[in-house]
């Protein structure tokens, strides 16, 4: 019960931001002032409005807004989101578009479990969709999580990802972005020796941490400079009676992007203080830039405890998977064993949070590949988000990772002409 009461203070803190912008919004917009008008009334309708829906977003999992696509025939054609694994610490997800034949390439989206929903990945998946059969991890909040369900560390999410590839089978594009990319190396490595049929054709790393310390950042040399024991006592929290994993040990989603926000705190002030202004202006609008970035950014999951302490000690500290001897369930998991599944990392010149370096080791770990089989990218100018959505992946970087993938697929096989004449025989 020792962290319940912090937990639930802050879900508190949430509750009471979001009730306060509302009564801003609801007092100041009473229509008897709408006879003397006043900006400092128009001001903090403003702000109450703004503040309501920033606090109200950090508890909502977004949509993927994905309903149509339309296809060759200029037909928009319905997107139905399917479960084709459901596990239950995070499901595997098919984005079906009905009427449409199925496309030659699967791609497997890792996504990211860093505090954000799999959503974050939006515009990626409505990119690929053009011409992939798209799936995607999509891992669930801890919170909701029974804790009669269990651990889930490192481990469990290398192994889930395991039974997501066999479930797609051998003809799989791997595309794993950010924290997963170590995790999907290390279970496309376990593959390789326990089922190498089920391996997929290629595995592209997208700005992951698979040698954290070859370019260090802040967020390496935070994980140093603090101990495990002061990680578990700072950031780790029990899970209050609100929720279906109340008593669960979690890493809240609240205090990470607390974390988030702090890294440029003078930037999201600049950004919020804008839009306050802009709602005053009447120039806001449901869907604009900011409430399109900020409803994505501010919704935040809670991640096992297990799991943010286990990566955190295991892979940024004792640099398992950089140096090859991350194991899984007692049994070493050799990445120099995957000798046919095609690799290729792309990494950001800019990125602050996975630096150049930190991602291309992963080729030097991959000995038992030819140097054909592999490939890197570092794309000038771009950050961290840049080199997975954006303009820098829509222009650049995913016409580069469909070209690793056809070079590294069988050619299709040419169906026969029909035979006009058999009818006759």
């Amino acid at each position: 019960m020792r962290y319940m009461a912090t937990y639930d203070l802050m879900e508190s803190m949430r509750n009471t931001n979001q009730w306060l912008g509302a009564s801003a919004l609801s007092f100041a917009s009473y229509p008897l002032f709408s006879m003397v008008p006043n900006p400092a009334l128009q001001w903090l309708a403003a702000w109450g409005e703004v503040t309501e829906r920033t606090f109200q977003r950090m508890v909502a999992k977004p949509d993927w807004g994905i309903r149509t696509f339309t296809c060759e025939d200029g037909k928009d054609h319905l997107v139905n989101i399917e479960t084709v694994v459901e596990r239950p610490f995070g499901n595997l997800l098919h984005f079906n578009v009905a009427g449409r034949e199925e496309q030659p390439r699967k791609v497997l989206l890792v996504a990211p479990m860093s505090g954000h929903y799999a959503t974050l990945l939006r515009s990626t998946v409505k990119s690929l969709i053009v011409d992939n059969e798209v799936y995607i991890t999509d891992w669930h909040n801890a919170r909701d999580i029974s804790v009669s369900e269990g651990k889930f560390d490192v481990e469990d999410y290398t192994l889930y990802l395991v039974d997501f590839m066999k479930e797609m089978g051998p003809d799989t594009h791997v595309i794993a972005v950010c924290q997963p990319a170590p995790l999907a190396l290390a279970a496309t490595a376990y593959l390789a020796e326990e089922e190498p049929d089920a391996q997929p054709r290629t595995l592209t790393l997208i700005g992951g941490p698979i040698d954290p310390d070859a370019t260090p950042t802040d967020v390496t040399d935070f994980g140093n400079r603090v101990t495990m024991g002061q990680l578990e006592e700072m950031m780790i929290q029990r899970v209050g009676f609100k929720y279906k994993g109340v008593g669960r040990m979690v890493y809240p989603g609240l205090l990470q992007l607390a974390s988030f926000i702090s890294m440029n705190a003078d930037r999201h002030s600049e950004a919020f203080q804008n839009q306050i202004a802009r709602v005053m202006r009447e120039e806001a609008s449901e869907h604009d830039a900011h409430n399109r970035f900020y409803d994505e950014y501010l919704a935040v999951m809670d991640m096992t405890a297990e799991f943010y302490l286990s990566t955190v000690e295991r892979i940024f500290k004792e640099r398992e998977i950089a140096r090859n001897v991350f194991t899984v369930a007692g049994k070493r998991v050799d990445i120099g064993k995957i000798t046919n599944v095609a690799v290729k990392t792309v990494e950001g010149a800019n990125d602050d949070i996975s630096a150049p370096g930190q991602c291309v080791a992963a080729l030097d770990l991959c000995t038992g590949l030819p140097d054909s089989m592999k490939a890197s990218h570092v794309e000038p100018g771009a950050g961290h988000y840049g080199i997975f959505a954006g303009k820098s992946w829509r222009n650049n970087i995913r016409p580069l990772v469909l070209e690793f993938m056809n070079a590294n697929s069988p050619a299709p096989a040419k169906k026969k002409p029909a035979n006009k004449n058999a009818a006759a025989r």
